[in-house]
């Protein structure tokens, strides 16, 4: 039985996006904190902040004004205090270029954003259930876009 919760973290520009992450962690069946950001700025505004809760997991979306989710991620690779944060990309692009970018710099999934809420409680159980630990250890090109 799993005693602390997953701390989670989302930044997402994205009003119904938003909206439907947190109303997905709501039905699923696992013990997490959600906490939601509205762009890449208030994202490293939070991390930042000395009494930070750093999140076991973030999702970031690429696609936010002021700063990028490519910002933030480069940002974040760059400082050791994020070293143990799990780093899903949460994106509606696609692109092969956006894919291997987010790879090459360091993210540990990369997930194209469902179109339908059935679809987003299994992606989201299926990330929140990996070992992070473990996973990241053998990370490669095949399994990092994550397709259910």
């Amino acid at each position: 039985m799993q005693k602390e919760a997953i701390h989670v973290l989302l930044a997402d520009d994205d009003v119904d996006d938003r909206l439907f992450f947190k109303e997905a962690f709501e039905e699923i069946k696992i013990k997490t904190n959600v906490q939601i950001v509205k762009d890449g700025m208030e994202l490293m505004k939070e991390l930042n902040r000395p009494d930070a809760k750093l999140p076991h997991i973030l999702f970031l979306d690429l696609n936010m004004p002021r700063k990028t989710g490519m910002e933030c991620l480069k940002e974040i690779k760059e400082n050791d205090k994020f070293n143990d944060i799990a780093i899903a990309i949460y994106s509606t692009s696609a692109s092969e270029q956006d894919i291997e970018q987010t790879f090459v710099n360091g993210a540990n999934v990369y997930i194209k954003k469902p179109n339908d809420f059935g679809t987003l409680k299994k992606i989201l159980t299926e990330i929140i259930t990996v070992n992070w630990q473990y996973h990241t250890s053998g990370l490669d090109r095949s399994n990092f876009l994550l397709s259910l």
